[in-house]
């Protein structure tokens, strides 16, 4: 599994991405619904040293950051994965690369390429496994409302290898 560094929604907003996952599982068009909670992935690595919590506390003083949850994309093929673009603003950019200055010493063997700065999509997984035969449904109830306008509310470290998260 993987470990991951990853930015928490507050309550309202993370309600309202649960209810685009209730709605894309209870119609039957994400055959899986996403794993744990609602969250956007700022670094990803095969393992993180625990040491990186302490460097981050000082990003967790930059929250709560406002945030909109934009447009549907997905990811993968016949069984895709079901997400909603995070509108990049430049404070969160600016906290991204900022979360993978602090962690690349304790990223092993090395950041996955698609979370690093200048190469990552922010996004929130809505649902998985969504088929072809499905996409117009899954547009149509998973791309509504058209954006969730919220924030950041917390950090984590998840650990991937014992599904247990470590709140920053």
């Amino acid at each position: 599994m993987v470990h991951s560094i990853e930015l928490l929604f507050d309550p309202d907003t993370e309600a309202a991405i649960r209810r685009v996952w209730d709605g894309l599982s209870g119609d039957g068009i994400a055959r899986q619904k996403p794993a744990g909670r609602p969250h956007v992935t700022l670094a990803v690595a095969e393992h993180i040293d625990p040491a990186v919590d302490e460097l981050l506390r000082p990003v967790v003083q930059r929250l709560p950051l406002t945030c909109t949850v934009g447009a549907p994309v997905l990811f993968g093929g016949a069984a895709a994965v079901f997400a909603r673009l995070i509108v990049p603003t430049s404070e969160l950019l600016s906290l991204h690369a900022e979360v993978h200055r602090l962690c690349r010493p304790h990223l092993t063997p090395a950041a996955m390429p698609n979370s690093l700065p200048g190469q990552w999509t922010a996004h929130v997984t809505v649902g998985r496994r969504v088929g072809d035969a499905q996409l117009d449904r899954a547009l149509r109830i998973g791309g509504r409302p058209a954006q969730i306008d919220g924030s950041f509310a917390g950090l984590r470290r998840w650990d991937g290898d014992k599904r247990v998260e470590h709140p920053l």
